[in-house]
């Protein structure tokens, strides 16, 4: 049984680390679009996620506000896969 679990959340921590993965490339590409988070200056930066999850300077077209949505999705199911592992070590009284 103990094998089990460990492979079981080495494939969950696998699949949680390429969702936020993901998000942050899609939070990237919507810097790219945004003229007031556009990294100008040549150096790699962080990403502005907190900017992007709250739409504050990100352009508004349509394909943009799409992409954030779609990083929105992304970065809720990383949330609901943290609460879900929570919620079955509780279940099983692993704490």
């Amino acid at each position: 049984m103990g094998t089990i679990f460990y492979v079981l959340t080495g494939l969950w921590a696998l699949a949680m680390i390429a969702v936020f993965i993901t998000a942050i490339r899609l939070s990237y590409r919507i810097e790219a679009r945004s003229p007031d988070l556009a990294n100008r200056t040549g150096l790699p930066q962080r990403a502005r996620m907190l900017h992007t999850v709250s739409n504050w300077k990100v352009a508004t077209d349509e394909e943009t506000q799409g992409m954030r949505r779609r990083m929105n999705r992304l970065l809720l199911v990383n949330l609901a896969g943290f609460v879900l592992l929570w919620g079955g070590l509780h279940l099983t009284g692993a704490n």
